[in-house]
């Protein structure tokens, strides 16, 4: 039996967390997470997915504020004896110290296929970018970002209308596996780490409010992968008579007009013209309200 303890936040590592708990040869001794934070209109303190779930089965919960600054921490972790960490979107980086706590070694769960994409956002980045494949590595993690030798990889397609909440699901289904089998390879010395090449790198960097705003003096087809690439977190918008106006499906379709310029409204929606072609916004959710239909919103405007 492999002893790990879990290092997550978000709900994407969720299912991973629950497949190593039911796994015959895995045991979870602890899990590791961001402490409980605000949410919501009343912003009550709510627990992350991971905490819920570690609390639900009576497994040990630690949620350090910063694990690299907290020696208090470290020792309850040292004391659980563990054979592997695996870290999976927890949101803090590790200090070598840290590291070292494992008897084999820390494995992180990176959604990308490494070298490509390092850093915080690589599902966003990989769909705003426009690629065809993203997909998903375990990797042993080391004090660089993102630069540790790479256990396992698995691709993952991404079709022209797949958004980064679908994406995530997508990565969410097969990392459990990936994880399990990784575990298995190095406590098994069955898997050698490779080390990554360094052509080829490129960062995944946090998106700033700027990039979120769309502008329509680009191609169209840039604007629809924005849209999908931040697809609710935190929205692609425009601003129309002073207010926002997130912008939640697309469509490329083709047309001229002079960029920003409602060229057409149809049943689909509304028919925006862009640098290239013009761009169908299918959903929008304006300033105020819910999401609803494009078309709805712009009839609305008459009133």
């Amino acid at each position: 039996m492999i002893k790990i303890i879990f290092f997550g936040t978000p709900q994407i590592a969720l299912k991973s967390l629950e497949y190593l708990y039911n796994s015959e040869n895995i045991e979870v001794s602890a899990v590791v997470t961001q402490p409980d934070k605000p949410a919501g209109r009343g912003h009550k303190l709510t627990m992350s997915p991971i905490k819920e779930f570690a609390i639900n089965h009576s497994i040990p919960v630690f949620q350090p504020k910063s694990i690299r600054k907290e020696p208090e921490i470290q020792e309850e972790l040292k004391k659980l004896n563990p054979d592997f960490f695996v870290t999976f979107a927890f949101g803090q980086i590790l200090s070598q110290e840290v590291l070292d706590i494992p008897k084999f070694e820390t494995i992180n769960l990176h959604a990308s296929l490494l070298p490509k994409y390092r850093g915080a956002n690589p599902i966003q980045r990989a769909i705003i970018n426009g690629d065809k494949e993203t997909g998903i590595c375990t990797m042993i993690t080391e004090l660089g970002l993102d630069c540790g030798d790479v256990c396992k990889k698995i691709t993952i397609p991404i079709s022209e209308e797949m958004n980064c909440e679908e994406l995530c699901e997508e990565i969410s289904e097969k990392s459990p596996k990936l994880i399990e089998e990784t575990l298995l390879g190095l406590f098994n010395h069955t898997i050698k780490p490779e080390k990554q090449c360094e052509e080829g790198v490129c960062m995944a960097n946090k998106l700033n409010k700027e990039e979120t705003e769309i502008n329509f003096e680009r191609p169209a087809n840039e604007i629809h992968n924005l849209v999908r690439g931040i697809y609710k977190s935190p929205s692609a918008y425009f601003k129309h008579n002073g207010k926002i106006i997130k912008v939640m499906k697309t469509c490329v379709c083709e047309g001229k007009g002079t960029p920003g310029e409602f060229v057409e409204v149809t049943k689909e929606g509304i028919k925006v013209a862009c640098g290239k072609n013009c761009i169908m916004l299918i959903k929008v959710k304006p300033e105020g309200k819910g999401e609803m239909p494009a078309r709805d919103w712009y009839n609305g405007l008459k009133k």
